[in-house]
């Protein structure tokens, strides 16, 4: 019993504190990626390039400030198009999906994570976020259900009152 109802509040907590598996990237980790894609414009490679601004991209989607992971996003949306290889392509459409996700838009993330199984369909990494997403979408639509309740009882409750009060 004792375990069935710990099974039962875990379940609840999940559900209204996200239970999302999605990694979290601090400002210095960013600072970090940031002066590794400085370094490497100074003459390094085109690949090295590449792989530092994925790095800085990865670390921009996983942020906690809005204003990085939208920066992520615009970087990712940029080089979507550069590149051809479909394991970048993967990749690129992966970060693209966890920060839709972390700016809360969560049709757009859906979509982009889709593609990207498109890709890759067995890709775990993805299919946990597919996963992390529509959970969070039938969350979304849960709690709205139960505000319009909650909204059309209290109208329905107040004109009751309203009219008992009048006769």
């Amino acid at each position: 019993m004792d375990a069935k109802m710990g099974s039962l509040f875990e379940s609840i907590g999940n559900f209204f504190g996200g239970g999302e598996q999605i990694p979290w990237c601090d400002r210095d980790v960013i600072a970090g990626c940031e002066r590794e894609v400085a370094e490497a414009a100074n003459g390094d490679s085109e690949e090295r390039k590449n792989e530092s601004i994925m790095r800085l991209s990865w670390a921009l989607v996983h942020s906690k400030q809005k204003e990085d992971v939208q920066r992520g996003i615009a970087m990712l949306e940029t080089s979507l198009g550069n590149d051809k290889s479909p394991l970048h392509q993967r990749e690129k459409l992966y970060l693209l999906a966890v920060g839709y996700y972390r700016s809360n838009d969560y049709a757009r993330s859906r979509q982009l994570v889709e593609q990207c199984l498109e890709i890759a369909p067995d890709w775990r990494q993805a299919l946990c976020l597919k996963k992390v997403v529509e959970d969070r979408i039938a969350k979304d639509g849960v709690i709205g259900i139960g505000i319009t309740a909650t909204a059309v009882g209290l109208i329905v409750g107040g004109i009751a009152t309203a009219l008992a009060r009048r006769n």
